[in-house]
């Protein structure tokens, strides 16, 4: 079977190579394998998201839900230097390639890529942000982030970007329909940015 990005173990040749990317204004050099969600470049709809949303500054603690190689996290941390930034993939290979990006970046200390279960049951975090895996299905889609999403602290913000022709829209109402209210703040080359909040319950 072809590896798939959201593969846990990626079984073909880790073949590395560098891309490079501008991010609110800074010039990033990422490595990236094979294995790997959009290895060639940063992806179109990330970049989109990082775009359309204004970077936090001050100090917090931050979720980047589906990290790939590490572009969104080690961007957060630069732009917020009093944050600390949970880096989250199913990906182990993903997650070597992030904590190599937040060493060349200088945030390393501050950037905690791990597996899912590795981010503590205590932790709340003040903003999510992703490019969610939309290919793994919509069940799946939703279980995931019904788990992710209560765990924003009060008052916390999601901001997520997702392909209009993917269900963006949709993904959109059933957010607010789970009791996370959510708008469309941006729209660019067919994908959507949307704004949750916490107005969910507190997890168990």
């Amino acid at each position: 079977m072809a590896d798939h990005y959201f593969s846990a173990e990626p079984g073909s040749a880790d073949v590395r190579r560098t891309v490079e990317a501008r991010i609110w204004r800074r010039e990033y050099t990422f490595t990236t394998a094979t294995g790997v969600f959009s290895r060639d470049r940063l992806d179109i709809g990330t970049a989109v998201l990082l775009r359309e949303v204004e970077p936090p500054t001050g100090p917090g603690t931050f979720l980047d839900l589906g990290t790939g190689y590490g572009p969104i996290a080690c961007a957060l941390a630069v732009e917020a230097p009093k944050a600390e930034v949970w880096a989250v993939d199913v990906n182990t290979r993903a997650l070597e390639l992030t904590a190599e990006n937040a060493r060349r970046a200088g945030v390393a200390d501050r950037v905690h890529p791990v597996l899912p279960e590795g981010v503590p049951e205590v932790m709340r975090f003040d903003q999510l942000w992703s490019n969610p895996a939309i290919h793994i299905g919509k069940p799946e889609l939703h279980k995931m982030l019904l788990h992710w999403l209560p765990r924003l602290a009060p008052g916390g913000v999601a901001w997520f970007v997702v392909g209009k022709n993917l269900g963006g829209d949709s993904l959109q109402r059933w957010m607010t329909e789970q009791g996370y209210p959510c708008t469309r703040i941006g729209s660019a080359k067919g994908f959507r940015v949307l704004r949750a909040t916490n107005a969910g319950p507190s997890p168990s």
